[in-house]
């Protein structure tokens, strides 16, 4: 799951970036409104996490502006704690949630996992495709209760894929969605990660689709 991080403040800017691909989610970031809202427009992420006071241009009108484009994606406003105004303006502008700074981090953290919970139609954090569990709280994944280890982007494939079961996924998106803006892409690694998933999984769950791209769907013979 690709994310954008749109804040000023260098600091916090940095502490997000970091908290956020250690839980396993490839980001990118923006530290004005302009380039800011120059990547949500151009580029697929699955959510953004947007602070309101930007120079170039306030979180308010970038957020307008995304959904006069009809960009879709979730979005987690930032806000001041004592400025309620901005929280009404902002779900008013289209925002999804919000924080109100200063905030711990497991909590902007709990809060993405729920937006991109509900945006795929998901009502738990346990994503569950016959005998694979991945809990999106713990980034663990399991196979019949039983443990199973994964680099950070055979994590990513399998968490987008889990989010979109039973949904063709092409190359292109799976490309689009797992790496960051600075990664080398390459869609022919895709092929090498999703063959190594399946033999650390060690069961049939990832269907490819001739032609199209791959499909989560559970063993024929899982209960």
């Amino acid at each position: 799951m690709r994310l954008l991080v749109v804040e000023d403040d260098p600091d916090l800017n940095r502490q997000l970036v970091t908290a956020l691909s250690d839980a396993g989610y490839a980001v990118d970031s923006a530290a004005d409104g302009e380039d800011g809202h120059h990547l949500g427009d151009s580029e697929p992420y699955d959510a953004i996490v947007l602070d309101l006071g930007l120079p170039k241009m306030d979180g308010i009108s970038v957020l307008e502006s995304w959904r006069r484009n009809g960009k879709m994606m979730p979005v987690l406003i930032l806000t001041a704690r004592d400025r309620w105004s901005d929280k009404v303006q902002g779900f008013d502008a289209g925002a999804d949630d919000y924080v109100a700074k200063p905030f711990h981090m497991e909590e902007v953290l709990a809060r993405i996992r729920a937006l991109l919970r509900r945006s795929a139609g998901h009502a738990t954090n346990e994503l569950v495709c016959g005998p694979v569990t991945l809990d999106t709280r713990s980034s663990r994944v399991s196979v019949n209760g039983n443990p199973v280890r994964l680099t950070s982007h055979e994590y990513r494939l399998l968490a987008y894929l889990m989010h979109h079961n039973g949904r063709v996924v092409s190359r292109t998106e799976l490309v689009e969605h797992l790496y960051d803006q600075d990664f080398d892409r390459d869609s022919n690694t895709i092929e090498v990660f999703v063959g190594r998933l399946r033999k650390k999984l060690g069961i049939d769950i990832i269907q490819t689709v001739r032609g199209l791209g791959y499909m989560l769907s559970p063993p024929a013979d899982a209960s």
